[in-house]
């Protein structure tokens, strides 16, 4: 049964979408992975810090975690156009299983800091080509592209939620049990994963034909680059998200700080970083109420709209004001959901694994260097001010992406993507 969107059209229900064939391993199998992630990052920083008692080499086993994420799915996602997902998928896991091994060994040995970090750099590396692999996964499971979009969604909500629910789970292991029984936990997390992807997924040759050796790997990474670039409605979707980014980083880059400089109540600071997560899910809730056509259309304006409700941050209103004003940004950012969708489907399904690789490393750089931009310009002048600055900094950004709108070939590309069924990918 489908709802009747707000935008006048039927939209699928997240129903439909759990009852298709295949989605639930494949949701199972998702989330345990990022369980995963984060069950290992929490872990080993938590080994750092009971070692050397440094912030600074515990925050760099998050950076360690970063770097990998960037590199892995640039350099590494092409292995998902030249061998079948499935195999990709179940590759990565066991590998990433091999390598918590290893950090079993090394702490359980007391082995050096260094060699920690090392094996967890490895480990994220490792996980590059899954993201690129679950992106089209998910696209053969819904040849149907309305109901895809309807699953895209979900998938976004329950990242975010996914993501909680590692960290959570590994602190009250680490906490309550010890980094070892953590990191057994976290070991267990990819291998069921990789039974259930080895049950319910089928195998599916590649759709193209990928160049041959070292030097056509790096030929293929290039061909997806050039593809990307000359697409226009791509191009100026990515761009988009990643002149975005600047805003969206800002809050949590510099939420501990401001909330110290105007309350000093520790706790507002979790609230501050909670508050844009919280309003993407409300503003995630709200959108994939409308269909894909509406959802497209209202991209550019949300996108305009979204930086300006952190200008009160500017002015250092109570505490609660700016928590109001941080949710609705957060809120505001779910035209990323129709953008993100959209951007998925008009990659030809050859070229998927290296343009997803691709733009998701820029994304996770762009999060990255913001991030340290925030930072970098709240300590030179005030948390407030520097919430300031990157939000206008974002819209600059914004409104120079919107100059160039390509309005009319996106509204094409949607019609084309979304008016039909690719009747000839197989669902699992």
């Amino acid at each position: 049964m489908q709802q009747r969107g707000w935008g006048g059209e039927g939209v699928p229900s997240y129903r439909e979408v759990l009852r298709a064939p295949g989605f639930l391993p494949f949701f199972l199998a998702a989330s345990l992975s990022t369980w995963g992630d984060y069950i290992a990052r929490i872990t080993v920083a938590a080994v750092v810090f009971e070692r050397t008692g440094s912030a600074v080499a515990t925050a760099a086993t998050f950076a360690v975690s970063l770097l990998p994420s960037v590199f892995g799915r640039m350099v590494l996602s092409p292995f998902a156009d030249r061998l079948p997902y499935k195999f990709v998928l179940i590759g990565t896991h066991l590998v990433r299983a091999a390598f918590v091994v290893a950090l079993l060994a090394a702490v359980v040995s007391s082995a050096p800091v260094a060699l920690l970090l090392a094996l967890l750099f490895l480990l994220e590396l490792a996980g590059g080509p899954t993201v690129a692999a679950n992106q089209m996964l998910l696209t053969d499971l819904f040849p149907n592209r309305r109901l895809y979009g309807k699953a895209f969604g979900l998938n976004t909500l329950a990242e975010q939620t996914n993501q909680a629910i590692g960290l959570a789970i590994g602190g009250v292991v680490v906490t309550t049990a010890s980094p070892v029984q953590g990191l057994l936990f976290d070991l267990l997390t990819f291998l069921v994963a990789s039974v259930v992807l080895a049950i319910v997924v089928p195998r599916r040759d590649p759709v193209g034909l990928a160049s041959e050796g070292v030097t056509g790997f790096v030929r293929d990474i290039v061909e997806g680059g050039r593809h990307l670039v000359h697409n226009r409605v791509l191009t100026s979707l990515l761009l988009l998200s990643l002149t975005s980014t600047l805003a969206m980083a800002a809050p949590e880059a510099v939420a501990i700080p401001y909330v110290n400089t105007h309350s000093g109540q520790p706790g507002w600071g979790g609230m501050l970083m909670a508050a844009p997560i919280l309003g993407a899910v409300a503003g995630l809730l709200v959108v994939s109420r409308f269909g894909a056509e509406e959802q497209n259309r209202s991209v550019l304006g949300m996108a305009l709209v979204m930086p300006l409700p952190l200008l009160v941050t500017v002015f250092e209103p109570p505490l609660p004001a700016v928590w109001g004003a941080w949710f609705a940004c957060g809120a505001l950012q779910a035209y990323m959901l129709p953008l993100q969708s959209t951007f998925t489907l008009m990659v030809p399904a050859e070229l998927r694994g290296r343009v997803f690789g691709l733009a998701g490393a820029l994304s996770v750089a762009s999060t990255g260097v913001f991030y340290l931009l925030a930072g970098w310009i709240s300590q030179h002048t005030t948390p407030a001010a520097a919430i300031g600055v990157c939000a206008v900094v974002s819209l600059g950004g914004i409104v120079l992406v919107a100059a160039r709108w390509p309005r009319t070939e996106l509204a094409d590309a949607v019609a084309r993507t979304f008016g039909v069924q690719e009747t000839t990918s197989r669902a699992a």
